[in-house]
């Protein structure tokens, strides 16, 4: 397997994260072709993992700290590293060592820019994104917050760990209509999915609904909220990681409707 930077002809395949195949990915819309238009002059770093048949196979994605929801001073944060890991499409590449390889190719990246380590975001679940996956590469944890563990690999001495920002504040309730809140930056497809499902849901109630919309590609925006992601319903946070089902959605609208 090889390792290579993106190119304009995996660009669409990046904005689907490998599941080209992917009816459902089709519901996340362009946020992601935003996020990346606004996003790849200010440092964001993409990475493929091509097999020995020149297959795509996985992705990493990390950005400077400071376009990131963490706190840190000259340090890269992992969005998400990705191995396709479906029957569908191109198969499943897991268990091969790409997401190592992905994982070492981003450190040396990054050290070769001077950085003072390298974050990411682990959960403690045994799901996407493991932390004990990140551990056992030598990642420590530098910060706690329910589920997940915000954790890092220091490069250099004088460099300081990495912080969660805490959420300042959130979205409420309506006052003759329901509220419902998507504050989003557009970095995940599978975040954006749920966000589009509830654009649409919301749609099938006129005169019911107040929508908002807050684009944290702004930082003095993410500054506000303390939030980079969210989707809330009448102030209740839904999840968007993996995203609800379109009618699960709807039906929470539906009951605060009614």
């Amino acid at each position: 397997m090889k390792i290579t930077d993106l190119s304009p002809e995996n660009e669409n395949l990046y904005f689907c994260c490998l599941e080209d195949w992917s009816d459902e990915m089709k519901e996340s819309g362009e946020l992601k072709q935003r996020w990346y238009q606004h996003m790849k002059d200010k440092g964001l770093r993409v990475k493929l993992c091509v097999d020995e048949n020149g297959v795509v196979g996985g992705m990493i994605q990390y950005v400077p700290v400071e376009y990131s929801m963490y706190k840190g001073d000259n340090l890269y944060v992992v969005l998400c590293i990705w191995v396709h890991g479906y029957k569908q499409g191109r198969g499943n590449f897991r268990n091969k060592g790409m997401g190592i390889t992905l994982l070492k190719a981003a450190e040396e990246d990054c050290k070769e820019k001077g950085a003072g380590g390298l974050v990411t975001w682990g959960l403690i679940i045994p799901v996407f994104m493991r932390a004990s996956w990140f551990k056992r590469h030598g990642y420590k944890v530098a910060d706690k917050s329910g589920i997940m563990r915000l954790m890092w690999k220091q490069f250099d001495a004088a460099a300081h760990p990495p912080e969660f920002i805490k959420k300042k504040k959130y979205p409420g309730k309506g006052a003759d209509r329901v509220n419902v809140s998507v504050i989003r930056s557009g970095w995940c497809p599978g975040q954006n999915i749920a966000f589009e499902r509830a654009r649409r849901a919301s749609a099938e109630f006129p005169g019911k609904i107040d929508w908002h919309e807050y684009d944290t590609n702004d930082r003095k925006t993410f500054e506000e909220w303390g939030i980079l992601d969210g989707l809330y319903i009448e102030g209740k946070e839904v999840t968007i990681g993996p995203p609800a089902s379109y009618r699960k959605i709807r039906s929470k609208i539906a009951r605060k409707v009614k």
